[in-house]
């Protein structure tokens, strides 16, 4: 199975711009549906966005669309979220997770549904 590592979080002013990377170890990512989710302090971890396995199939939370864009590149095993027009209320950590044996075009939106997981990166947006 593959192993999930975000990098990119950071510290930004409202109305700025991240890029999030998430890098899978292992030969298998296209066989993976991936997703984007986000926690802040005493909340739920929400959905964010997701993409299918062949990249052409995503979705996203109403509360981040015309804002990020999830993309993935299958042959550098990565997956990304672009940001922008940052809000104080994006703040969170935010996790990379992977979906094992969907169908090519299949996104999820639900937690349950992934059985990897990354670590984490912090997202600090300011007011």
């Amino acid at each position: 199975q593959v192993q999930l590592v975000e990098s990119g979080g950071g510290l930004v002013q409202a109305g700025g711009s991240l890029r999030l990377s998430c890098a899978a170890s292992g030969r298998t990512f296209s066989n993976y549906a991936m997703g984007w989710f986000r926690q802040a302090p005493g909340k739920e971890r929400d959905i964010v966005a997701g993409i299918s396995r062949s990249g052409t199939s995503t979705r996203y939370a109403d509360s981040v669309k015309g804002r990020f864009i999830i993309s993935r590149d299958n042959a550098k095993n990565t997956v990304s979220l672009q940001m922008t027009g940052l809000k104080p209320e994006d703040t969170a950590v935010y996790y990379c997770a992977a979906l094992f044996g969907s169908t090519l075009y299949y996104v999820s939106t639900f937690a349950h549904e992934y059985d990897i997981w990354g670590q984490g990166t912090q997202v600090t947006v300011s007011s």
